[in-house]
């Protein structure tokens, strides 16, 4: 491995979406944000609906993750996402649509509302958008 470089692997229920070489990486721990650097004490967290922001060749990428888990140890980050998706493979429109979609179910508030499942429905549509705008 490259000097001061970490491996990133990132799989989901489909399979591994990624496996590359970064300089650092940020993720959307439960707890609150994250950074993680080569020499990175051994850790296991839970990860919520987030973006993981990582640096390659002095770039900045973003993929859009909901939910999982991620281990650091010996410097390698392994994620298992529930999902994952780089931006550039987001469908805006259809996030768009989502997050149309959970607004007014929440606006409506119709009495077998499940509240929990719509507000998670509408922040992974907020940040699928988000991501697809970064790059």
């Amino acid at each position: 491995m490259a000097e001061n470089l970490i491996r990133l692997d990132i799989v989901t229920p489909a399979g591994l979406l990624m496996s590359e070489n970064v300089a650092a990486l940020n993720l959307p721990a439960s707890m609150g944000s994250m950074g993680v650097l080569k020499n990175h004490a051994p850790l296991m967290t839970s990860l919520d609906i987030g973006i993981v922001k990582y640096i390659k060749d002095d770039k900045a990428h973003f993929l859009a993750v909901h939910g999982g888990f991620a281990e650091v140890k010996e410097n390698v980050v392994i994620i298992l996402a529930d999902s994952a998706e780089k931006s550039g493979d987001i469908d805006v429109a259809r996030a768009m649509a989502a997050q149309k979609r959970a607004e007014e179910r929440l606006k409506q508030r119709e009495a077998d509302l499940d509240v929990l499942r719509a507000e998670m429905a509408l922040r992974r549509a907020i940040i699928r958008i988000k991501v697809s705008q970064m790059s």
